[in-house]
């Protein structure tokens, strides 16, 4: 396996830091949570555009600073057909509306309110922006969806999860 390590950019090689160690490996010592957040994971997901489940994935990870799942998700969104551009603009969105459909600014928003809740709920503008865009059961799996990633999330920030080694369709 190439490691961050053996990447050059010229004829030398160029250090990178040492890759972190992770505290707690928690799938192994909780197999059954893990279990559950893996069917939680696919149900929440039915019904959903995988490149629109993607993005969400990456913009709540980004947030939550979750660099296992924001390199995940990033993989699996280019494996489901999205662009290296959209994925970048990402972390600006909102500055980068041109990029992105009604729908999809929708979701982002949505994903953004419910992965911060500084005011303690979701605005009532963004819910109905969202609702706009979803009949009710695609937005109540949106919602499942984003709550999902944010729980993902919580393990793999606690947990100092080590990204760069995922790649895509390896989530079992």
């Amino acid at each position: 396996m190439t490691t961050h390590a053996d990447i050059t950019t010229t004829d030398e090689q160029v250090p990178y830091a040492p890759e972190h160690t992770p505290r707690l490996n928690w799938s192994a010592h909780a197999p059954e949570v893990f279990k559950a957040m893996l069917r939680l994971d696919a149900a929440a997901r039915k019904g959903l555009d995988p490149k629109l489940v993607e993005l969400v994935k990456v913009r709540a990870s980004q947030i939550n600073r979750c660099a296992l799942c924001v390199d995940m998700h990033s993989k699996d969104a280019l494996a489901a057909g999205e662009s290296v551009e959209r994925i970048i603009q990402l972390s600006a969105w909102e500055e980068s509306e041109h990029f992105y459909t009604e729908r999809e600014l929708a979701a982002l928003a949505l994903t953004e309110a419910v992965t911060v809740l500084t005011e303690g709920f979701v605005p009532d503008e963004v819910y109905g922006r969202a609702a706009k865009h979803f009949e009710e059961a695609e937005l109540a799996q949106l919602i499942a969806a984003i709550t999902v990633i944010n729980a993902w999330n919580r393990f793999g920030v606690t947990c100092r999860l080590v990204p760069g080694h995922y790649r895509p369709g390896q989530h079992a």
